[in-house]
């Protein structure tokens, strides 16, 4: 049993994996030897699950998993927390843009009695379109979902018992800080200095960050479907004052009802609406329908430790 687990999803990392073990251990060996590295691998399609399987040669205390498929970053740190022991649990990316030397920092504000402890950055390296694009998703996100603040990124330490509550909620959308928002456990903030990517870009494209923020809605937040309720009153309202107008005015002052352009615009309008929020209960229902075939949530493929915990390794 560790006192601190690191859980890091590892995707096409190969060149900076070897630099986070090393600062890994330099900064973890200052609060305690009783440390473990758990690295998922995301099946990246470079080396570095031959990278993760020589550091577990050399240093037992690295525990590397590799999934059968390219399943997900989120998909990722469900397996390391999963296999972690520690009675403290880090989780982080591996790319050091969150870095290893601020873990003391966060496990001594936890040590004060939080079961969370958040990473905020304060100075993000991400390119302007991107930062802006992330502002954006939490204020529609936080309007969305009705959630307080989540701290963007995974950096964050946990409980043990923060864990073990995560590892019991199995739905297929998965978002870490919303659901250890949801946990409602002690939580504070650290801000932290956030640094450039050691190696290589980020695999997230603009079309994979929105996509994600409305799994993330739709996972957390029935509001979507409560907001095409109102617009669809608001629109039936409207067009009932519309017609009492109409009806007014050729009743008293003779008015004769014309239109054949504004009628048509106006039915396909209603129409676009109407197949809008169809869309939106189907995305609804589609979501559901992934959530009742019980799937695992991932599956291991190989494992540089022995596991025991076969319900587990497949997620």
């Amino acid at each position: 049993m560790a006192h601190i687990s690191v859980v890091t999803p590892v995707y096409r990392a190969e060149g900076c994996l070897e630099e986070l073990y090393r600062r890994l251990v330099a900064a973890l060996s200052g609060i305690t030897q009783d440390f473990e590295i758990v690295m998922v691998e995301d099946c990246g399609g470079d080396r570095s699950w031959e990278i993760i399987q020589g550091l577990a040669r050399k240093d037992a205390r690295v525990k590397g998993i590799q999934f059968s498929r390219n399943f997900g970053q989120y998909y990722g740190i469900t397996a390391g927390l999963d296999h972690c022991d520690g009675d403290w649990v880090v989780v982080m990316d591996c790319d050091l843009q969150d870095q290893p030397e601020e873990i003391p920092r966060l496990y001594a504000k936890a040590r004060e009695g939080y079961d969370v402890v958040h990473a905020r950055r304060d100075r993000r390296q991400d390119p302007w379109l991107k930062r802006r694009a992330s502002d954006v998703f939490f204020k529609v996100f936080r309007y969305l979902a009705d959630v307080e603040y989540v701290a963007p990124g995974n950096f964050r330490i946990l409980s043990r018992k923060v864990v073990a509550n995560i590892r019991r909620l199995r739905e297929q959308l998965r978002h870490l800080g919303v659901m250890v928002n949801w946990l409602g456990f002690p939580t504070a903030y650290v801000d932290v200095q956030q640094a450039g990517r050691f190696h290589g870009e980020s695999s997230y494209t603009m079309a994979k960050l929105w996509k994600l923020a409305a799994d993330t809605v739709i996972a957390h937040s029935d509001k979507p479907l409560r907001l095409a309720v109102r617009l669809g009153f608001i629109l039936a309202l409207l067009a009932f004052c519309y017609g009492v107008y109409i009806i007014i005015g050729a009743l008293l002052y003779g008015y004769s009802i014309t239109g054949w352009a504004s009628l048509i615009v106006s039915i396909y309008f209603i129409g676009g609406i109407i197949i809008s929020i169809l869309g939106v209960i189907g995305i609804y229902l589609g979501k559901t329908f992934d959530e009742t075939k019980k799937r695992p949530l991932y599956v291991v493929m190989h494992t540089t430790f022995d596991d025991d915990r076969n319900n587990i390794s497949t997620g």
